[in-house]
C-alpha cells in the first residue's frame, strides 16, 4: 500500500485518479506530477513499486503545498479577510456565499437548513 503525505493511495484505482485523494492535488496537478516522475498513469495503486512511490513522494512533498500546510494557509487567508473587515470577510463571518451567488432563492448549503417560524396560536378569552 502506497502512503504519500500521510494519505493512503487507494489500491484499486489508477494512480492518476488515486493521487487526487490527497488534499490540494487535483486532476491537472496529477497529470503534471506523473509526467515529471515518468510513472505509468494506468498503474493501479497496489502495483506501484517502492521506487515509483518514492519518486512520487519526493516530487509531491518538495514542490507542492498539500494537506496540513495548505489547510493552514487557507484558514489563515480566511481569518485575515475577516480581520480586515472587507466584504468577503464579512460574508465568511455571516456564513453567506462569498463569490456573488444569489441568496434569495438558493445558497442552502452555505446558509444551512431552512429555519421555520412557528404559527401563532389564537388566544381565547
Amino acid at each position: 500500500m502506497a502512503r504519500i503525505a500521510g494519505v493512503e493511495i487507494p489500491p484499486n484505482k489508477k494512480i492518476r485518479i488515486g493521487l487526487t485523494s490527497i488534499y490540494g492535488i487535483g486532476y491537472s496537478l496529477t497529470k503534471e506530477i506523473i509526467s515529471k516522475t515518468g510513472v505509468n498513469p494506468d498503474t493501479q495503486g497496489k502495483n506501484l513499486t517502492e521506487d515509483e512511490v518514492n519518486k512520487l513522494r519526493r516530487i509531491i512533498e518538495n514542490d507542492y503545498k498539500i494537506e496540513g500546510e495548505l489547510r493552514r494557509q487557507v484558514s489563515s487567508d480566511v481569518s485575515r479577510l475577516i480581520h480586515i473587515g472587507c466584504y468577503r470577510g464579512i460574508r465568511h463571518k455571516k456564513g453567506l456565499p462569498v463569490r456573488g451567488q444569489r441568496t434569495r432563492s438558493n445558497a442552502r448549503s452555505r446558509k444551512g437548513p431552512r429555519r421555520t417560524l412557528g404559527k401563532k396560536k389564537k388566544g381565547t378569552k
